[in-house]
């Protein structure tokens, strides 16, 4: 990819981001009023975070955005070291050493308004913002879910492991959960097995072992992660079907994302999980993660150095 040109000087609180092949002030970035990602949502995005000066799991999150990308047939406009070396200069121009960093890719457009792709040349755009902690951390008190009427979109119909930028379904659960006071949604597959929250995988602890759902979900890295910490600490973690009941009756809940890395669970659908705040196996696994998070074997340096 060319070298992109060089910003003016940074305006306070107007984060550098790049946009239309070039680092630009958000306020100034600009997306086409025919990109297909405007009028269909037709396109892809991942997160990753860098921590301490390094991009953690990095290819696991550009790996994933590819599979994305392949599964939407969109031709990517854009190597995996051209991808690294524009995140890194995204990050450095936003003078941050710990990140939350968004790629999307968008079909771009054909200069029509109409749903064919044809001749759509495909657009990147990387956002960073300082470290975004969605909710307290492991020695806050726990969130509240409610499980929502609104189900998860089936793989039959989207596939969830696309990361795609059709959140509507998503959306209007939280938007459920949060008309109900409560901190996040629980969604429900079309046949009533626990699925995820909106932008969270699930976990729960029953006797010492770990279960999250196995289908209709994102295949979240952070997920993955506790699979490898579980694995190193010589506990048993499975994939499976799981019931409300299985929650209810559970030890422990938490979450886990990009954003946020591991959050404890105190209650669903007013009832508390456990003893109503964080359980022991939660606090073991959010300290692993962010030994994980520190490890240099974990991360991709941010100076190409």
């Amino acid at each position: 990819m060319k070298n992109a040109p060089t910003t003016k000087a940074k305006a306070p609180g107007d984060p550098v981001c790049y946009c239309g092949g070039a680092f630009v002030h958000e306020s100034d970035a600009a997306v086409g009023v025919l990109d297909h990602g405007l009028l269909y949502g037709d396109g892809v995005f991942d997160t990753v975070v860098a921590w301490n000066a390094r991009l953690f799991r990095f290819h696991d999150h550009s790996s994933r955005l590819s599979r994305s990308m392949r599964a939407v047939a969109l031709a990517a406009p854009f190597t995996e070291e051209a991808l690294l070396d524009l995140t890194r200069e995204a990050v450095r121009r936003n003078g941050l050493e710990t990140a939350y960093i968004k790629w999307i890719v968008t079909r771009g457009s054909n200069g029509t308004p109409l749903m064919d792709p044809k001749g759509c040349d495909a657009r990147l755009t990387i956002i960073v913002r300082p470290y975004i902690e969605r909710f307290t951390s492991k020695s806050g008190a726990g969130i509240s879910l409610k499980t929502v009427a609104i189900r998860r979109t089936p793989n039959q119909c989207l596939d969830a492991r696309i990361k795609s930028l059709n959140y509507l379904n998503l959306i209007l659960a939280k938007m459920e959960a949060k008309a109900a006071s409560a901190d996040e949604a629980l969604m429900l597959d079309i046949n009533g097995h626990i699925c995820e929250a909106p932008g969270y995988n699930v976990f729960l602890v029953r006797d010492q072992t770990l279960f999250t759902p196995k289908t209709d979900i994102l295949e979240g890295i952070t997920r993955e992660s506790v699979f490898r910490i579980a694995q190193d600490k010589r506990h048993v973690a499975s994939a499976t079907d799981l019931s409300l009941y299985d929650a209810y009756a559970a030890d422990e809940v938490f979450l886990t994302s990009t954003a946020g890395g591991l959050v404890p669970v105190a209650r669903l659908d007013g009832r508390p999980i456990g003893d109503g705040a964080p359980g022991p196996l939660f606090r073991e696994f959010a300290d692993a993660y962010v030994d994980m998070l520190d490890s240099p074997a974990w991360g991709v340096p941010l100076s190409a150095e």
